[in-house]
């Protein structure tokens, strides 16, 4: 298939993706204020800057987008076309994201990743909500 957009065209959409306040995450972080949650945003202090951050509970939650992060859904695929440029990019970015994932859990934070897919239906948004709040509640219990 290819490209709808000129390369011109295609570099300007792509430079207006946003990497803070996503919508995914502003369902997550509406979803955790409406459970009663407090949180810091994207603490320079943190490695990889967690999107969400829950210091009480010494938990990080990291919003990634499928296309991104290289998620193994639909929406986490290499383009077809710059495929030399994509599939380095794209790799580096998982390597990345376990590297700073390391280095929180080491620090002694718990990590949360949720993924854009989960987010995008009523009952998913729902259920990764749920879970969440599962996993800070025994925290505390411990």
């Amino acid at each position: 298939m290819t490209d709808v957009f000129t390369p011109k065209k295609r570099s300007e959409v792509m430079q207006k993706i946003r990497s803070k306040d996503t919508k995914p995450e502003m369902k997550i972080r509406s979803g955790l204020h409406r459970l009663g949650y407090r949180f810091r945003l994207h603490d320079k202090n943190l490695p990889g800057k967690p999107d969400i951050i829950l210091a009480k509970y010494r938990t990080a939650i990291q919003v990634r987008g499928c296309f991104w992060h290289y998620h193994e859904c639909n929406n986490g695929h290499i383009p077809k076309s710059r495929q030399e440029y994509w599939k380095p990019k794209l790799k580096k970015n998982r390597e990345r994201d376990a590297k700073n994932d390391r280095l929180l859990e080491d620090m002694g934070w718990r990590v949360i990743v949720v993924w854009e897919c989960q987010c995008a239906s009523k009952q998913g948004l729902a259920d990764v909500l749920r879970n969440i709040n599962m996993r800070l509640k025994k925290t505390i219990g411990s």
